[in-house]
């Protein structure tokens, strides 16, 4: 059987020899460190603090509790006072009510927390229950909250678990690090989330460049009748949740409907891995692992880290840059944004840094279109970029939507392939938004 994949997309350099042979550090916060807790890390309404100022906080101990069914709580990563609860910068460049603990160096632990669970026995809703209290997102950046994710309406026949461990977006490589050095455990994760969905099948999507991760988990996952490994072919945005979809099921998930609409649910590797500790180990969403990358740091490597750590603190232990950086992305180069402040903390959905030099990120003067038509060939929703772009230069909202704006999964393809080096997918980022909004407020 050939390699899976969806409909059209690109072939970027991958970018990923810096880090894919690097084993995943552990790197912890300084004592006095101040960590930074946004209380919005996801997608839905903001957490609602349960601490005030200077109150004493335990590693693993719930800070802040969900604003409503789409909502996440958050547990603080260490142990420490509470110094403020005050808006603070996000590596989005938002500016967010955050919550502010000044880590003590002692990691005293929640004792509710590490109980052992006989989690083989547990229902679907105590399953449910443990992974929403931990404060488990979409941790491949999207944020979106997993027990929702987990809970589709009655009428959505969930037959297809999918892992995405595409990994698609140039640089990151730690859900291939996973993958190698957390098999068992990745594997059971999604054992866990089979057991929600007794008709379901589970299928870890791996592209074809990661071929001892393919032989790693195939040999784990035979132990498992409903579990199987998907190739991919390498191809960029593979790990895009209806591209992904598409390849591994034939599915396609129409406008404006969610994937559980076709019968599939998609959560990456992290995710996946943290289901597994909150479940079977009973440990809140605390850490994450990041990618950091490019050719402007000293040490380039997969790490571990608390989220609430500041992100310059973290390049400084890790050797900081040994050239100073023209561009540090928060994410990936294809659809992470450029960051104008490093003075802000992991959070949920940080997944990686790409640092790059001057000479690597120069960014192409606009050049008039040529007509060619390769944003059309290389968009991965079918969508005619250069007149969505034309709807968004004029402001004309109403024929961007029109023209299936709205469905832009703003993958950064387009702007990848045109010799005029329009920038395409930026404007129809921005447009999108602001239509989105128009349109939401009826005035479209």
């Amino acid at each position: 059987m050939g390699l899976k994949t969806f409909k059209r997309g690109i072939h970027p350099p991958d970018g990923k020899a810096y880090t894919n042979t690097k084993a995943i550090e552990i790197l912890m916060p300084d004592e006095g460190a101040l960590m930074v807790f946004p209380l919005s890390q996801h997608i839905g309404a903001p957490a609602t603090p349960i601490v005030q100022k200077g109150d004493r906080v335990l590693l693993g101990q719930k800070i802040a509790e969900a604003g409503g069914f789409v909502s996440s709580p958050i547990h603080s990563s260490v142990s420490g006072t509470v110094k403020d609860i005050k808006p603070m910068s996000t590596p989005g460049g938002a500016v967010v009510n955050s919550i502010i603990i000044e880590n003590d160096g002692l990691m005293e632990e929640d004792p509710s927390l590490g109980k052992d669970t006989d989690y083989k026995n547990f229902d679907k809703e105590k399953i449910v229950n443990k992974i929403k209290e931990a404060g488990i997102v979409g941790l491949g950046g999207a944020g979106f909250p997993t027990h929702v994710k987990l809970s589709p309406p009655p009428d959505c026949k969930i037959d297809h678990i999918i892992v995405n461990a595409a990994e698609c977006e140039p640089y990151l490589t730690t859900d291939h690090r996973v993958m190698l050095e957390k098999t068992e455990r990745l594997v059971e994760g999604l054992n866990i989330m089979l057991k929600l969905f007794p008709e379901a099948k589970g299928y870890i999507a791996i592209e074809a460049n990661k071929p001892d991760a393919i032989e790693k988990i195939s040999e784990v996952a035979a132990n498992y009748p409903n579990i199987s490994v998907v190739k991919l072919l390498t191809k960029y945005p593979q790990g895009s949740e209806k591209q992904l979809i598409y390849a591994v099921s034939g599915r396609e998930v129409e406008s404006g409907k969610l994937p559980a609409n076709a019968g599939c649910i998609v959560d990456n590797v992290d995710t996946v891995l943290a289901i597994e500790r909150a479940v079977a180990k009973d440990r809140p969403l605390m850490r994450r692992i990041v990618t950091l990358s490019g050719d402007a740091v000293a040490n380039p490597g997969n790490y571990q880290v608390r989220i609430g750590m500041n992100m310059k603190d973290f390049i400084e232990k890790t050797g900081g840059f040994k050239e100073e950086p023209g561009k540090v992305i928060a994410g990936g180069p294809m659809m992470g944004p450029a960051m104008c402040n490093l003075d802000v903390p992991f959070i949920k959905t940080s997944s990686a840094l790409v640092c790059l030099t001057p000479a690597s990120c120069v960014l192409p003067e606009e050049m008039n279109c040529i007509r060619c038509g390769k944003c059309v060939d290389a968009c991965p929703m079918g969508l005619m970029p250069t007149l969505l772009n034309k709807c968004a230069l004029d402001k004309d909202y109403a024929a961007f939507v029109a023209n299936d704006g709205i469905d832009c999964i703003e993958c950064g393809s387009c702007s990848y392939v045109c010799p005029a080096k329009r920038h395409l997918a930026q404007t129809l980022r921005i447009t999108k938004r602001e239509a989105m909004a128009l349109k939401k407020a009826g005035k479209i």
